[in-house]
């Protein structure tokens, strides 16, 4: 029996389509092994939107092409984005790899495994895939994709230019899918895509998300929903709307921003302005909602007044959650040949400041929900601690609930609990057992 060893790198949608990839090779026979030393196979599930995530897959695909000295039978297969992107200069400058695969569904590379065709990529990416097979999680939570590909044209992003446009599947699809989740123990579904505002647009020729969220939140089963990746320019009211009145979704918005400066949004393609901005967060905030961005700095033409005005509008909304990177300098992108770039070391600087500012933003933040109570979904023990997250959290990026006082009550991991706040910390919580009566929504105010 031949046994593969995966390694996801990137970002949640990554994560999809190996759970996909992984349930079809032990259909076909293969064995998943934990253990990389020992593996027949090894896939490397590649990121290549900026630099710093394709310096870590070059540096992954190395550190795992050595593993070949002790193991002479190992195929090392580098796949995804970063392939597609460079698929030419993978073939000549790494002869030590075993195979490549561009974007493919998980179906084609496993039909490609099988057949021995090891090195493959379609000028056209395969982003999507009608496919009744997928690994069980391991943890309580999964990703579920509903789409790929963007035409948002961002001046910063070379994503279109190896995923293609948007694509997205089938309401009755994502549905069956997250029916087989949720019967087999999963308390969490995570809707991705790059952009979830475009869902439906290519296959229903509109805006479909409000429909999809409505469908699975009949779903049978005690779970929650929580949509990720939400594009402001396109966040209509309908969506937000369906988000706040749907018991099982979470009040939790994943909005990248990216900055607040008008001019410096003209320059990137986004075509909110600050204004339009502020005005949709009180909208999403008439309801209790936790807000996620993502800002970047550094981007050409950033003065220090734009930096400035980041970080008073960060000081002025108070999110929830939030996320920094560096501009990157990504060839077949608008920004590439932009004048004024900024020196690498400024980058840095006003990175530190902004999540300096954004910590002792969520310090605060967190201090207020101490005395209230939230859901909180156990995942971990440590030490006779519990740790889970409530609907402030996404999984690997946001913080996390401690439990450490739960008298002699039995708690069993992928539980939902009601936790009391007792205690805050920059972005976590600590809490005991409580008792109260479930609502959508946490009052803070």
């Amino acid at each position: 029996m031949k046994k593969f060893h995966i390694v996801k790198l990137g970002c949640p949608k990554n994560d999809a389509d190996m759970e996909i990839f992984k349930g079809l090779l032990q259909n076909k026979g293969y064995k998943y092994e934990s253990n990389p030393q020992i593996a027949d196979y090894i896939f490397i599930d590649t990121c290549g939107f900026i630099e710093e995530a394709k310096k870590e897959s070059i540096e992954t695909i190395f550190e795992y092409i050595s593993l070949k000295d002790n193991n002479k039978n190992l195929k090392v297969i580098p796949i995804g984005c970063l392939i597609q992107r460079y698929f030419t200069e993978f073939l000549k400058d790494i002869p030590e790899i075993d195979g490549l695969y561009g974007v493919l569904s998980p179906k084609t590379i496993v039909e490609k495994i099988e057949n021995g065709d090891y090195f493959f990529k379609n000028d056209i990416p395969e982003t999507l895939y009608d496919c009744k097979i997928r690994a069980i999680p391991v943890s309580h939570y999964a990703y579920v994709k509903i789409g790929d590909g963007c035409s948002r044209n961002c001046a910063f992003c070379s994503i279109p230019t190896f995923k293609g446009k948007p694509k997205s599947r089938s309401i009755e699809e994502i549905n069956e899918e997250v029916e087989f989740l949720v019967s087999k123990g999963v308390k969490e579904i995570i809707l991705v895509s790059q952009d979830n505002t475009l869902y439906g647009i290519d296959n229903y020729k509109k805006q479909a998300l409000p429909d999809l969220l409505d469908k699975l939140n009949n779903i049978k089963g005690k779970f929650w929903i929580r949509v990720m990746y939400l594009h402001p320019d396109f966040l209509s009211e309908e969506i937000i709307e369906s988000i706040h009145r749907n018991e099982k979704v979470l009040n939790y918005f994943d909005i990248p921003i990216q900055h607040i400066s008008d001019k410096i949004l003209q320059s990137m393609g986004r075509h909110k302005k600050r204004n339009e901005l502020t005005k949709l967060f009180e909208k999403i905030r008439k309801d209790p909602s936790a807000i996620r961005t993502t800002l970047m700095v550094g981007f050409p033409g950033e003065k220090t007044a734009d930096f400035e005005e980041l970080v008073d509008f960060v000081k002025e909304v108070k999110f929830e959650r939030m996320g920094s990177f560096k501009f990157s300098k990504e060839e077949n992108t608008k920004s590439f040949t932009l004048p004024e770039q900024i020196d690498e070391q400024i980058k840095k600087q006003r990175q530190n400041e902004l999540m300096a500012v954004q910590s002792e933003i969520s310090k605060n933040v967190m201090e207020k929900y101490i005395g209230k109570s939230l859901e909180v979904l156990l995942e971990e023990k440590e030490d006779n601690v519990f740790i889970g997250r409530s609907y402030l959290d996404a999984p690997d990026i946001d913080g996390n609930v401690y439990i450490k006082n739960y008298g002699d009550k039995e708690l069993s991991l992928g539980e939902f609990v009601k936790v009391r706040i007792t205690g805050s910390y920059e972005y976590d919580l600590e809490g005991e057992v409580a008792e109260y009566e479930h609502t959508k929504f946490v009052e803070l105010f």
